[in-house]
């Protein structure tokens, strides 16, 4: 298979991104065809190939060419695995953004995205890790965070909700602060480990450092990555994501999505006390706060 027609092979719901993956490196011809199907993925599993050909104004060969470039041995095969995936994933197909999307449409687009992936992360989720994790959380001294890049935002929106929680928490983007962090660790303490990669060399050797104290390591990150598999507890999220400039990094908002659950977690197993800690928080803040008018 040469260049302009790698393997695409992929389970059905990776379709129609598979489609927009392989965009830049189709024929004109073969994207004409990929750019009709994903304006119009309904319509195309009750047409026939003539149809299909006709309505992209290419030949039949090239839609059969382009079925075996997404990995189908054929038409009918793409049609099926199509159908497939809008049948387990109805939003999914919607995700791919062309040049061609209006505002309305691509907007659509990005938060349908978002929203299947936090549906797929929910389903996903381990919950028996997610309980040791919130126990864990609940019975340590300290609670720590550590990101690089857009996980390092996650880690500050992390410490800023626990802390509200009154869990002693601290939030480091930077690789000195987290190995001073991680050398100062005791039994007990825990580290939350996030990563939207997984293989971040200076995070993977924290952690190590981490766990060389005694203190537990709660990661946040892809399953069967360095990061998830270095962890005392891993959270694992995969939320695909690739390169291409128009693709909204969903993972992002899962892994703030996580950092709600575990501080809801936390919020519960603390009670009745921490509300009217919170309740004082809030009227503390009325006041730095521009008065509604009445």
């Amino acid at each position: 298979m040469d260049e302009l027609h790698k393997d695409y092979s992929m389970k059905p719901a990776e379709l129609t991104r598979a489609i927009s993956d392989s965009l830049p490196e189709m024929r004109k011809s073969e994207r004409k065809v990929a750019e009709f199907i994903l304006a119009n993925l309904t319509e195309v599993i009750r047409m026939r190939i003539v149809d299909l050909a006709e309505s992209a104004e290419v030949s039949e060969p090239t839609v059969v060419r382009f079925c075996r470039a997404v990995g189908c041995d054929g038409f009918q095969d793409f049609k099926l695995a199509l159908a497939q995936q809008l049948a387990s994933s109805p939003s999914y197909g919607q995700i791919a953004v062309t040049d061609a999307d209006s505002v309305a449409e691509y907007t659509f687009k990005v938060f349908d995205s978002t929203v299947d992936t936090l549906l797929k992360v929910r389903d996903s989720l381990d919950l028996d890790m997610l309980n040791r994790a919130v126990n864990a959380i609940c019975a340590a001294n300290r609670v720590e965070f550590y990101g690089f890049g857009a996980s390092a935002a996650v880690a500050f929106d992390a410490q800023h909700k626990f802390f509200r929680l009154q869990v002693s928490a601290a939030a480091y983007a930077d690789p000195h602060l987290q190995n001073m962090s991680a050398t100062s660790m005791a039994p007990g303490d825990v580290v939350i480990a996030i990563s939207q990669s997984g293989r971040t060399t200076t995070l993977i050797n924290a952690i190590e450092q981490v766990k060389s104290r005694g203190a537990i390591v709660i990661a946040i990150a892809p399953s069967d990555t360095p990061v998830a598999m270095a962890a005392t507890i891993p959270l694992t999220i995969d939320a695909k994501e690739d390169i291409q400039i128009y693709t909204p990094l969903s993972s992002r908002i899962a892994h703030l999505v996580v950092i709600d659950v575990l501080a809801i977690g936390v919020a519960k197993h603390k009670g009745g006390q921490l509300q009217e800690h919170l309740l004082d928080l809030q009227h503390g803040l009325e006041a730095l706060r521009v008065p509604q008018n009445n």
